[in-house]
């Protein structure tokens, strides 16, 4: 079990623990718009919509998981947080929940499955979870463009290696980049990550920076404290 400030998470079952990409994701999407009802592609425990429903006054917040485990693992988190009457998890697949939409979502976000490299590994399941062919990001930026509010933002984390070609296909969809953050582990790794958020507004200059997990191994920068320190325990 994970434990978080005012939830846990139970992920015996899945296949995808919780990690750093899911709580920067659940950390770092806009709020600031106050919306209405929110949508997780690909909830995973559901840990993305737990932080949102703490962060939030969102009355629906409904989150998308096609593994059966995964599924039932976030159903059962929801279902003993503070926050269950506002969270809906369908067990359903992107493709299949855009065929019929019913609603238009306020923020979308996802953490998208990303290893496109060619190797596969023993678990299937963990594969599932993992590999960008499960969903690709053409269908992704397609569901954001079908279910996105007229002021609605998309928000997503990926490797850094994939922005240039995400805000790409995102602007064919007519979804413009606001805010970036680019994730480096220490000050002098690399750039490992991206944190993208996107609006159908095409006017808006998007506000770009960088943040820094650690200065050392386990001492955390300033800047992480201060985005995960309402989650995290020892924060």
């Amino acid at each position: 079990m994970f434990q978080f400030k005012q939830f846990s998470i139970q992920q015996d079952k899945t296949a995808m623990k919780v990690g750093t990409d899911g709580v920067l994701l659940g950390a770092w999407s806009p709020v600031n718009h106050n919306p209405f009802s929110v949508l997780d592609i690909g909830a995973g425990t559901g840990v993305i919509a737990l932080m949102l429903a703490q962060r939030s006054q969102a009355q629906q917040i409904d989150a998308l998981e096609i593994d059966e485990d995964a599924y039932e693992q976030a159903v059962e988190n929801f279902e003993n947080s503070p926050w269950g009457d506002r969270l809906f998890c369908f067990h359903a697949g992107l493709d299949e929940f855009i065929e019929e939409p019913e609603d238009e979502y306020d923020l979308i976000v996802s953490n998208p499955p990303f290893y496109s490299e060619d190797y596969k590994t023993s678990n299937e399941q963990r594969d599932l979870a993992r590999f960008q062919d499960a969903m690709p990001f053409e269908e992704l930026v397609e569901a954001a463009d079908l279910l996105l509010s007229e002021n609605g933002i998309f928000a997503v984390i990926l490797p850094f290696k994939e922005e240039k070609n995400f805000i790409a296909l995102a602007k064919e969809a007519q979804l413009y980049s606001t805010k970036i953050t680019r994730v480096k582990g220490t000050q002098t790794s690399e750039i490992k990550r991206s944190l993208l958020a996107f609006s159908r507004n095409e006017n808006q200059e998007a506000e770009i920076d960088e943040l820094v997990i650690e200065i050392d191994r386990h001492v955390y920068t300033p800047e992480y404290i201060e985005l995960t320190k309402d989650f995290y325990l020892k924060m």
